[in-house]
């Protein structure tokens, strides 16, 4: 208690719902780069693909962009909704 974010890995609506968010963001994602993020940047990098370079680099940007402006505002939101 107190290592883990409640939010995360509590069983509340909220974050079920943050979960399943986030698992539709993925296939969308997923479907919309034709490919998953690994193969982008393992098979795809290393086969020197163009479309799979820029997949990387909007992956690695957008992945920065939330864990730096998304994620600590959503999970403030969040905490302040269950307390």
């Amino acid at each position: 208690e107190g290592f883990l974010p409640p939010v995360l890995f509590g069983f509340y609506w909220e974050s079920i719902l943050l979960m399943f968010a986030g698992g539709v963001l993925v296939g969308f994602g997923t479907r919309y780069a034709s490919g998953c993020t690994s193969g982008h940047a393992i098979t795809g990098l290393s086969t020197m693909q163009p479309q799979s370079l820029l997949a990387v680099l909007g992956i690695f940007t957008g992945g920065l962009i939330a864990a730096h402006f998304i994620t600590p505002s959503l999970m403030t939101y969040l905490m302040s909704t269950i307390q």
